[in-house]
């Protein structure tokens, strides 16, 4: 594997200085590998759980597990929830997509999923400074100290750090103009609004992490009738827990 590389200049906010002060007076590494791609240890969402799953290729280990056996070669991928670019690269280094179109509402990960990217030179990646919803327009999202809880709910309250108005595209035009074989979905409980917005019948698989602390087991029938109208059956094969599979039968 090529020595890592450092475009954080390139990628104003995709660093944490002291983080990387720190780090490096410790003797820890600059880059952490996962299933092939290299992660900058001084993202700001770069906490110590997850450079410790991360070097275990533990990180999302449910989801990952679904799309690694998912995606297949020459797949148009979309990604509902980027975060930090961690499913995106994943997909774009292992699976040769044709391409992967990653949707992401938080502003302070844009720099760092843009980073990532570059950093192991992946191309066929496209990122989405946007949130999915009826119609066009903007939305309240609101930033959490753990930025993996980041959502467009406003409770709980005390863990809100900071609000953003996001550009909201429509769901359904949107989806239908990207045309994917493969839709991969992390969003915190929005799952509930935008998955029954989209035309499914295109799809050959569906990969949904449920929330349902946020929608409640009616809600999860919700999703299951959205997949199941559009044709796509839950994969117990590829399913995990809260992390769900929809394939469509042969």
């Amino acid at each position: 594997m090529t020595a890592p590389v450092d475009h954080s200049d390139r990628f104003p906010g995709s660093s944490d200085p002291e983080m990387r002060a720190t780090l490096a007076r410790k003797g820890q590494p600059a880059h952490i590998t996962s299933h092939g791609v290299q992660f900058p240890t001084d993202l700001p969402p770069m906490v110590h759980k997850t450079r410790r799953l991360l070097a275990e290729d533990g990180y999302e280990e449910k989801e990952s597990a679904a799309a690694l056996r998912i995606v297949k070669a020459g797949d148009r991928v979309v990604e509902l929830g980027a975060g930090m670019g961690y499913m995106s690269s994943i997909v774009s280094k292992n699976c040769a997509p044709a391409e992967v179109h990653a949707f992401e509402a938080n502003p302070a990960l844009i720099p760092c999923i843009r980073r990532v990217h570059s950093e192991n030179g992946i191309t066929c990646a496209t990122l989405h400074h946007a949130l999915l919803g009826p119609e066009a327009g903007e939305a309240d999202f609101y930033v959490r100290r753990n930025f993996v809880e980041s959502s467009m709910l406003p409770d709980p309250a005390e863990s809100v750090v900071s609000r953003h108005k996001v550009p909201v595209r429509p769901a359904r035009a949107t989806i239908a103009a990207l045309a994917p074989d493969v839709l991969i979905c992390d969003i915190e409980g929005a799952e509930l609004m935008v998955l029954p917005l989209l035309d499914l019948s295109r799809l050959r698989a569906a990969i949904v992490e449920l929330h349902p602390q946020y929608i409640g087991l009616p809600g999860v029938q919700v999703i299951f009738d959205a997949m199941n109208a559009g044709g796509l059956i839950y994969n117990p094969r590829r399913s995990n827990g809260k992390v769900v599979t929809f394939s469509r039968p042969q």
